[in-house]
């Protein structure tokens, strides 16, 4: 009884000796209890639930590493046949058997050029002799079947991996680091490399298998993959915060790729690094390499506890040559798990301090009615709405009739004051109808005043294009002649000099190529000054087939630049479009981003279903680069005609572009971050839409004196 002694102040006879306090204590006591149960409920919860729900995570996320291991090397297939399938390959593969040398030594190239635009660590061409003389491609030669490529995980020594390409040999060191909880290690390094391969059979002319595409990428360093699947599983908003989310591929018990922290939190001097040459730890490794179990369970990663998943890699011999890993830090958890007990023992004292406060002022109020009545009078005198109510007396009581006359003259006042508030409140309403009368007026006029300007701007654009359409029909018409007879001197010309055509045919090809340049210049200025005449029809088209081509025309075009070209292609909703036409928004979309880049970087071209609602309204496409960037100011005109930042550009394809799309009533969206690169995207509907009122170019400027004199005036 010391507690409620201290707390309030009287000693147990004191307690004894007023009813108030006995109520106090005998209505605390069952909500003490209850709050406590309820506490030590909540905590069992949170250690039973939680944990079962950690480990279920980690076991998710190790299935989705799986199956990503098991994507990067159908990934692998389809980029070997892709090269199989390209024309110069093709064009190359033919004359192999007729000049085999030659032939074999412009394959090597093209392969050459092939791995680096597909990030492969090797890429060859072998053929059935050599194929079965080695003994790596021997083990997996009598997995192919029906022709269909092969591709698994396969460890090998550092003079074979020599064999594939000289610079996986070193690529493949890696240190070892001594590892607490794990086996001492044997050797200082790792020079092995493990490696997913795969294996393409080519068909001769005979219609036989005569040659492998040979491909893959080294695990060892490659950080691609497992960074990949932390952002795939570990995103933002998945993990607590301080809690670090981590994928690891072993070989053996070696972290060969790892994004495992040498510092979970470095200070200034450190460095956060990846801990790769450390050793799992020995009961994981006996676990899950020895006995080829799943491990799902609390382990020590390096230098701190983890809520872990391990799985057995294996090769294409099925043995196991190591490990892939996932998994998050386990502190932040506990940290959590402590925070809430100290909130909910919080939350006790609290509710257990305002029950007993509000049970000490109820015993009173119950056995004191004068002072309640005394109370409300003096609260009614200061201005609050309160009545005395019932007192728990009997109705013939003084003190009952007092109580409820009282209250009766209370309700009465405020059924008086109610009616004044209720006048006062009806005026609010008129005078807010009046207000709300005159600001749609307000709004009503003031879209009436945009609609006008919208529409005079309208007129003189219209009256612009019509006067650029007359005068463009006039220059190509008087221009077109003279490049035809350009054009075909020159031919003539290369016919009469012969041979001797050699010496000056790179002037010859630049007269060419400049009196092409003029016809295209035309032939965009005829397109959109008279955007009508050049519509072209629509029919339904599968969008991937589009973009494929697309990427095969523009590959000449930046392959003159460090610039990759990635695919992300998962629309499948058909859409109404003109297939030339598509495809000169996508090039034109595509050779502007290569351009923006400075000769090297990457481009990213997405498909996806638009959706609404559920259902499937159309396509859209994404084309984002990483180049410098589109300032601001610029941002709002990139689609005016003639407006161009190039030396060597019109100032017409971004503006063709923009009234192709909007001719078939799709939209097409820009942002950008200055040095950081820009994203244009295009939404496509399922069925066009051909709106007359809406011309494709409404919006638009064009930046010459004559339009801003227009503007002017």
């Amino acid at each position: 009884m010391s507690f409620f002694s201290r707390i309030f102040g009287v000693n147990w006879q004191q307690l004894q000796a007023k009813v108030r306090y006995r109520i106090l204590i005998l209505t605390l006591l069952p909500i003490l209890l209850t709050l406590v149960s309820l506490v030590f409920i909540t905590i069992y919860w949170n250690i039973s639930y939680t944990g079962k729900q950690l480990f279920m995570k980690v076991k998710a996320d190790l299935t989705v590493a799986s199956n990503t291991m098991i994507s990067v090397q159908e990934k692998q297939e389809d980029q070997l046949e892709l090269v199989r399938a390209s024309w110069e390959f093709q064009n190359e593969f033919r004359d192999i058997e007729t000049d085999s040398k030659a032939a074999r030594a412009r394959l090597v190239e093209l392969l050459k050029q092939k791995q680096a635009e597909l990030d492969l660590d090797f890429l060859r061409l072998v053929s059935v002799a050599e194929a079965a003389q080695d003994p790596d491609l021997r083990v997996m030669l009598p997995k192919i079947q029906d022709n269909q490529p092969f591709s698994g995980l396969m460890v090998l020594q550092p003079q074979r991996l020599a064999r594939l390409a000289p610079n996986l040999e070193q690529e493949a060191v890696i240190t070892l680091v001594d590892t607490p909880r794990s086996q001492k290690p044997n050797k200082d390094v790792e020079k092995r490399g493990m490696l997913s391969r795969s294996l393409l059979p080519i068909l001769g002319s005979d219609g036989s298998v005569g040659w492998y595409l040979d491909g893959g990428i080294l695990l060892n360093r490659d950080i691609r993959i497992v960074d990949h699947i932390r952002d795939l599983v570990y995103d933002k908003g998945t993990l607590p915060e301080r809690s670090i989310g981590t994928v690891t591929i072993f070989l053996d018990n070696t972290r060969i790729s790892t994004n495992v922290p040498l510092n979970f939190f470095p200070q200034d001097s450190e460095k956060r690094g990846r801990a790769l040459g450390s050793l799992v730890s020995e009961e994981v490794r006996q676990k899950v390499l020895v006995q080829g179990l799943l491990w799902v369970d609390r382990a020590f990663v390096y230098n701190d506890w983890f809520i872990s998943a391990y799985a057995p890699l294996k090769d294409i011999r099925g043995e196991r040559i190591g490990m892939i890993y996932t998994g998050f830090s386990e502190s932040p958890f506990i940290h959590n798990y402590l925070l809430n007990i100290i909130e909910l023992g919080t939350i006790l004292m609290l509710v257990l301090l305002v029950s007993g406060l509000l049970v000490y002022r109820g015993a009173y109020s119950l056995l004191q009615p004068i002072e309640r009545i005394h109370h409300v009078v003096k609260a009614v005198q200061s201005g609050r709405n309160l009545r005395i109510g019932s007192l728990g007396l009997e109705r013939d009581n003084e003190l009952a009739n007092l109580a409820e006359q009282f209250d009766r003259m209370l309700d009465l006042l405020q059924r008086r004051n109610s009616q004044i508030q209720a006048a006062a409140e009806q005026l609010e309403v008129k005078v807010e109808e009046r207000t709300r009368s005159l600001q749609e007026k307000t709004e009503e006029l003031q879209r009436n005043v945009a609609l006008l300007n919208e529409t005079r701007q309208q007129l003189v654009t219209n009256e612009k294009l019509t006067a650029l359409g007359e005068l463009t029909a006039g220059i190509a018409h008087e221009i077109n002649n003279p490049t035809a007879v350009i054009l075909g001197n020159m031919e003539l010309l290369k016919f009469e000099l012969g041979d001797k055509a050699e010496d000056v045919e790179e002037e010859i090809d630049i007269v060419i190529e400049q009196v092409g340049r003029i016809s295209t210049i035309i032939r965009s200025l005829l397109q959109y000054s008279r955007p009508g005449e050049f519509n072209a029809p629509l029919e339904m088209h599968q969008l991937t087939p589009i973009v494929e081509e697309m990427a095969i025309l523009v590959r000449h075009s930046i392959k003159k630049q460090e610039v990759v070209l990635i695919q992300d292609l998962n629309a499948s909703y058909p859409i109404e479009v003109n297939r030339p036409q598509l495809l000169q928004v996508l090039i034109n979309l595509v050779v502007n981003a290569a351009h923006a880049m400075d000769g090297q970087g990457r481009i990213w071209i997405r498909t996806y279903d638009w959706v609404q609602g559920g259902e499937p309204i159309g396509v859209k496409i994404e084309v984002e680069d990483e180049g410098k960037g589109i300032p601001e100011e610029q941002l709002g005109r990139i689609f005016d005609p003639f407006y161009t930042t190039r030396q060597d550009g019109t100032g017409l394809g971004l503006s063709l572009s923009y009234g192709i799309i909007k001719r078939i009533g799709g939209t097409i969206e820009v942002s950008s971050t200055v040095g950081k690169g820009t994203l244009f995207t295009i939404g496509l509907y399922h069925k066009a839409i051909d709106d007359q009122f809406n011309p494709p170019y409404e919006g638009l400027h064009f930046s010459s004196a004559l339009d801003k004199k227009a503007r002017e005036a």
